[in-house]
């Protein structure tokens, strides 16, 4: 008989935050979309994808670190060269069915098909070489990628941070400053500004923190730490970026620009943008108003969503695009609001809950030898 298994017992705050952000990145890659006016990414500096990329940390540790910790370092290492395979054939999955899809409604509707022009202006055989070495990245396809870079690295990540968490969170800081200082440090893009829109030299800082924040509430069973006077902070600090951040003109309200504030270039996570995640999380991951909201069923979808993150993002990503498409051809009337949000949202609800589904009924009964809170 086999040793016992080892049940790990997710926390759904975290499935529920990033069923969020998936949610949140459908609405925001739709340009036009009136929801769009509601997403995050305008009450304050950060958007989706911060939030997307440091949960990633915190679920890389919690599912490869466990496994460094339980099976040892080459079923570590198989399981997340696994993972990096995976990413990378949905990666070039979306590319291609980017290219075709937006080619086609191109020459259908005539439509301007620049965003994947420098593609196609190399010649389909180049241009999908240019894409298979992660050198060809249009508009909304820059996540994956980060993703596969980060996960790539997280072995060494994980041995810094096991060793010494602060010298490691230390490197990772300088990494991220000597990117904000020298922008340059970047990988190539053909396709926007000859560089990485998300650039993996900064984003992996926050990328480190995610890792930091699971080993810490890890030791906590799944409680993070708090400190006296550092919510009311946060809030001041989120209501320092909703006043400066919110696009009031854009909702009517008063045309003011109350502080210019430079050091919110997404591509590097300038600091305002870093500060702006991590005081959301702080919030959200200190307060019992969302630890019970993620136990009400009512945000069960979301939670599906969030639990089957690589299959709800790549096929929100062409649903956003044939949204996104229809609203360049046919305009933006509620009616094709109303449908493009609402047959998105029923589709990924869908997905999601067919996922779970799957996963619940493929999962073997084994003997319990412990349990602990993970994700």
């Amino acid at each position: 008989m086999g040793s016992p298994r080892i049940l790990v017992r997710r926390d759904p705050r975290v499935d529920l935050l990033r069923g969020i952000a998936l949610l949140t990145i459908f609405v925001d890659h739709v340009p036009g979309n009136l929801l769009g006016y509601l997403t995050f990414r305008n009450f304050g500096f950060s958007d989706a994808a911060e939030l997307f990329v440091v949960l990633a940390g915190f679920s890389s540790m919690m599912a490869y670190g466990s496994c460094f910790e339980r099976d040892g370092t080459m079923p570590g290492l198989r399981r997340i060269g696994a993972r990096c395979l995976r990413l990378y054939l949905v990666q070039m999955g979306l590319l291609v069915a980017t290219l075709g899809i937006v080619w086609a409604w191109g020459r259908r509707f005539g439509l301007d098909i620049s965003p994947i022009q420098p593609i196609l202006d190399r010649g389909m055989r180049s241009g999908m070489t240019h894409g298979l070495i992660l050198e060809a990245l249009p508009a909304y396809l820059d996540i994956l990628p980060l993703y596969i870079v980060l996960i790539g690295v997280f072995p060494v990540v994980y041995l810094l941070m096991r060793r010494n968490p602060i010298a490691a969170l230390g490197l990772s800081a300088g990494l991220w400053l000597l990117t904000n200082l020298h922008p340059a440090l970047n990988l190539p893009n053909t396709v926007y500004q000859r560089r990485w829109f998300l650039d993996p030299f900064a984003w992996q800082f926050l990328f480190a923190i995610g890792i930091g924040l699971a080993m810490v509430m890890r030791r906590r069973d799944g409680r993070l730490p708090t400190v006296p006077g550092l919510s009311a902070a946060a809030w001041a600090y989120l209501l320092f970026a909703l006043l400066v951040a919110a696009p009031w003109h854009t909702w009517g309200l008063w045309d003011v620009q109350f502080i210019a504030v430079p050091l919110t270039d997404k591509t590097v996570l300038a600091p305002f943008r870093l500060i702006n995640i991590l005081a959301v999380l702080y919030l959200a991951l200190t307060s019992g108003w969302f630890r019970a909201l993620a136990e009400r069923p009512l945000v069960k979808p979301v939670i599906a969503c969030g639990k089957h993150s690589l299959e709800v993002f790549a096929v929100g990503t062409l649903l956003s695009l044939i949204g996104r498409l229809s609203f360049e051809t046919f305009g933006t009337p509620l009616w094709l609001q109303i449908a493009v949000n609402g047959i998105g949202f029923l589709v990924l609800f869908r997905l999601g809950r067919l996922l779970e589904a799957g996963r619940t009924a493929s999962r073997p009964a084994q003997p319990v030898s412990r349990i602990h809170l993970s994700h």
